[in-house]
């Protein structure tokens, strides 16, 4: 049996706790999602871009794959201090400060007419975007104890597969806006969804609540609650053995789950940068609004899969084995998506899809429940600072396997990823509780 740590009474029958994760989730999630959809639709769309860019541009396949993945290097580069900063400053501001940033650089992507131009502006995009993700992930470790953070986790990464669904139909009816007022498509596209990303980031600064103890919206029974609910845990975390700043970046568990991440983003970039072309490809057309359409159909998989699919895998108590199949069902679709009839070839890849979004969301309740305080904000920084130099390799490894072996040694060599990381994930134990008991210890804290 895994160590058993109790708590005070915020049981599973607390009904003032339920109701204040309730009340909490209705609030804060789907702003989360939302800013999460403009974050990973402000990395991806250069996928739809890429056609009308290149062709406006002249800028090469290799010099496109290089500028778009230099975007992680300026992100890796400036998450570890961004996500200390959150921590310090609160939630609310800085992430707000990202968003802000951010789409005010997207938007100078209308001014890109050459590789130097284009490989500066996604560098500065990186680095402005640094910090949000796991800045979202610390913000939610903060107001959501370990029962609920599995199913919230998931909701959460419903932004990635929104933003391509509604973001390729959106895409493509913006590149068909080519001419209108002097501006071609892609400037329409970045121009527009750049706008779009300021404004809710002044949003964001007058509406989230930085922790439970503040939040106005919650009767003080409820605030009480869930505070001590979530302070209950951080001690539960530290019972196991607390774990300092210095200590998180020397632990070889960091290293572990860095590897893991780092997979998963090579096959999730991958596949979000080149899928538009890909069905271009089965299609047979440029990448416009059918391309859009047709390509939104895996993330809708995505997102139906990401409702069920990770609240089960932490309830049932095997995370692990629901992660490596996932991970293994984004290798299989990715490698079959290459050798299949146009319809086939999408079908497989709503596998893919569905994967990289359940695989995603599992993986952090790992990290988010072995680490505390500015260790937590500093290893969920180099987690997905590590990780997303997986966009960086992607496209590079992509191209590179292509020139040099043909067109699906491209996507083998991205399916390797995930395969790799399932190869991982079986090794992953949880701090404080080891499956199957998981489940049965986690209710015991509460």
């Amino acid at each position: 049996m895994g160590k058993q740590v109790h708590g005070p009474q915020e049981t599973e029958d607390n009904p003032v706790l339920d109701r204040a994760i309730s009340k909490a989730m209705w609030r804060l999630v789907p702003v989360l999602i939302l800013m999460y959809m403009l974050s990973y639709l402000d990395r991806a769309n250069i996928g739809f871009a890429k056609q009308a860019f290149q062709a406006s541009t002249g800028v090469t396949d290799i010099a496109f794959a290089f500028g778009a993945s230099i975007f992680f290097i300026g992100y890796a580069l400036f998450e570890f201090p961004s996500n200390l900063m959150l921590h310090k400053f609160g939630a609310r501001r800085w992430m707000a400060r990202i968003m802000i940033t951010w789409g005010a650089i997207a938007m100078c992507m209308l001014f890109t007419h050459s590789d130097t131009s284009f490989t500066t502006v996604r560098f500065l995009l990186g680095s402005a975007e640094a910090g949000f993700f796991p800045g979202a992930i610390l913000f939610i470790t903060y107001w959501f104890p370990a029962k609920a953070r599995g199913r919230i986790l998931g909701l959460f990464y419903f932004g990635s597969p929104m933003a391509m669904m509604f973001g390729g139909p959106i895409s493509g009816a913006l590149l068909e806006m080519d001419g209108l007022l002097g501006l071609q498509g892609w400037q329409w596209l970045f121009l527009i969804e750049g706008i779009g990303t300021v404004i809710i980031g002044f949003f964001v600064l007058w509406y989230l609540t930085d922790r439970p103890a503040q939040a106005h919206w919650l009767t003080e029974e409820e605030r009480t609650a869930l505070a001590d609910a979530v302070a209950a845990e951080d001690r539960i975390k530290e019972a196991g053995g607390h774990v300092t700043l210095g200590q998180a970046l020397t632990d070889p568990r960091l290293i572990q789950f860095c590897a893991i991440y780092f997979l998963i983003q090579i096959a999730g970039y991958g596949f979000a940068f080149y899928m538009p072309s890909q069905v271009s490809g089965l299609l047979q057309m440029k990448i416009g609004l059918t391309v859009g359409f047709v390509s939104a159909i895996p993330w809708v998989c995505a997102i139906i899969a990401a409702i069920f699919y990770p609240p089960f895998a932490v309830k049932t108590g095997y995370r692990r084995t629901f992660g490596v199949i996932a991970l293994l069902a984004i290798a299989g679709g990715l490698s079959a998506s290459g050798n299949l009839p146009p319809a086939w070839a999408v079908f497989s890849l709503c596998f893919v899809a569905m994967g990289i979004i359940c695989s995603q969301p599992i993986f952090w309740t790992f990290p988010s429940g072995y680490y505390t305080g500015y260790a937590a904000a500093g290893s969920l920084a180099v987690i997905n600072a590590t990780g997303n130099l997986g966009g960086f390799f992607a496209p590079n490894l992509k191209v590179w396997a292509e020139v040099g072996f043909g067109a699906n040694a491209g996507l083998y060599a991205v399916a390797a990823a995930p395969f790799l990381a399932a190869i991982l994930f079986v090794l992953l134990k949880d701090r404080v509780m080891n499956e199957p008991e998981a489940v049965e210890a986690t209710e015991a804290v509460h």
